[in-house]
């Protein structure tokens, strides 16, 4: 494993030597959604503005990234702002927006020299001109990259994500390029913002709140869930490793039954049982 540059310092060896156990314990998710809530709580235990939380979550952004990049996750999705958020008072608002372009315009190269590719999804359309030119740069600038996909999920929510597939595929209908009948999960899942990707294996969410709050609605149903009473800013590679850890030692059944259950019973003693 490559040790690539943290924030202020090259990786440490025991952080490399603690990441190859968590590689060689079990799998690793190939793709981490991460809802990061509680900036703003955090910012009032520290006597602060909620505004001052979203600026110190940029740093956990920026280690969480590069872990999971040093980790081999594939994919990291996070939740950056919902759809929901505008709701939020204006100056509350243009202060994440001007976050977004200042981080952005601080960790392009950084990324692109991590060899990370930069993508998003939600209706970027209604993010400021300034955002969506910056957004657009790093796209551009780091579409080759292969190394981890970072997915900002920005004006988003998982309830336009269907809605949008559900238009997409009644469009064909119309046209009567789509039969009704040939509709299925897989076609569903390809109209989705996420089509390119696969739905995640683990999300996290900080802050202790128990709620998927309108994210990722249909590509989570078979994710594992990891809430940690964690602020967003206080979040770094540590806990990113249990959580990790504890996703290794779930059984992911899919509906199924438990991995090594061999157990059957004879039609007769079914039938006696159900009678």
């Amino acid at each position: 494993m490559k040790p690539i540059k943290l924030t202020n310092k090259e990786q440490t060896a025991a952080d490399v030597k603690l990441q190859k156990e968590i590689g060689e314990s079990g799998k690793t998710p190939g793709h981490i959604a991460i809802i990061m809530d509680g900036n703003g709580r955090w910012a009032q235990t520290k006597g602060n503005v909620r505004i001052f939380g979203h600026k110190a979550g940029v740093e956990s952004v920026r280690d969480i990234t590069e872990s999971c990049a040093q980790l081999g996750v594939k994919h990291l999705t996070l939740y950056a702002f919902s759809t929901e958020n505008w709701n939020r008072p204006a100056i509350e608002v243009n202060g994440l927006m001007k976050i977004l372009v200042n981080s952005l315009k601080n960790e392009a190269e950084r990324l692109n020299k991590n060899n990370i590719k930069f993508v998003t999804i939600g209706q970027i359309e209604r993010l400021p001109e300034k955002c969506q030119k910056q957004i657009s740069e790093v796209t551009e600038l780091t579409k080759d990259n292969d190394s981890l996909q970072l997915c900002l999920a920005l004006s988003y929510s998982g309830r336009w994500d269907i809605t949008e597939a559900v238009k997409k595929l009644a469009k064909q209908v119309k046209s009567g390029d789509l039969d009704p009948e040939e509709i299925n999960d897989q076609l569903i899942g390809a109209n989705l913002s996420t089509a390119e990707v696969p739905d995640p294996d683990l999300i996290i969410r900080t802050s202790g709140e128990f709620r998927i709050s309108n994210f990722l609605l249909w590509q989570l149903a078979y994710s594992e869930l990891y809430i940690t009473e964690t602020f967003w800013p206080d979040f770094r590679r540590d806990e990113l490793y249990e959580a990790i850890k504890s996703y290794q030692d779930r059984d992911r059944r899919y509906g199924g039954v438990k991995s090594g259950y061999n157990k059957s019973i004879s039609s007769s003693v079914l039938n006696k049982i159900i009678s």
